[in-house]
């Protein structure tokens, strides 16, 4: 269904961009439907004192921090716990970076249409921080493709990128895994797999 809303970027060399681990699934079929290149990138929720799943911000893999002012005035987070959770959070990403970027080269995307996918936003930290990343290196044009996510979530991430594409904006909205029957984290070696074969197929 998704990838049917994004019909206008079929064969139109585009590349889908994934948020790790979920987000690389759905990249993978989007791409595969679209005749488009397949890459992750990295980025890393902030989580909030006491609560590591709200997130107060996130780190991009070139280790630019946003931070959600509302959320931190919101939980009391200092200056200084969040300099210790954006240096754990880049810690992570330079583990995954050493390890993914091994069997998944980036690509370039410079003057090219990005489609930036997950399976699923909640506050949309991540995947803002994965739309700055995207913008420093040119791309004509940054679309966020989304099965689900919360719509004022959405109206913020759409003053970032050129295109906001979402499947459902249900009103009530808890989580991202309550919109699926079977919500499981992928693994590091299934995810590694996925990216060799997107590297092989860049290659045919």
């Amino acid at each position: 269904m998704l990838a049917g809303a994004l019909d206008e970027y079929r064969g139109v060399n585009a590349v889908v961009l994934g948020v790790p681990r979920g987000g690389m699934v759905l990249a993978w079929e989007l791409a595969r439907r679209l005749g488009a290149q397949t890459d992750l990138v990295l980025a890393r929720k902030l989580g909030a004192p006491g609560n590591p799943e709200l997130a107060i911000g996130s780190v991009s893999e070139d280790g630019r921090a946003f931070i959600h002012d509302e959320a931190v005035a919101l939980t009391g987070a200092s200056r200084e716990y969040i300099r210790m959770e954006k240096e754990r959070a880049m810690t992570e990403i330079a583990r995954r970076a050493g390890r993914y970027r091994q069997v998944c080269p980036r690509v370039g995307i410079a003057g090219r249409n990005v489609l930036l996918t997950d399976d699923g936003v909640a506050t949309g930290s991540t995947m803002e921080a994965a739309a700055w990343a995207v913008r420093r290196d040119n791309p004509a044009k940054v679309v966020i493709a989304l099965p689900v996510a919360p719509e004022d979530t959405l109206r913020r991430l759409a003053k970032g990128v050129d295109e906001v594409v979402c499947l459902r904006c249900p009103p009530c909205f808890q989580s991202v895994g309550q919109f699926y029957r079977l919500f499981e984290q992928v693994e590091d070696e299934a995810l590694l797999a996925l990216l060799e074969a997107c590297t092989r197929e860049r290659s045919r």
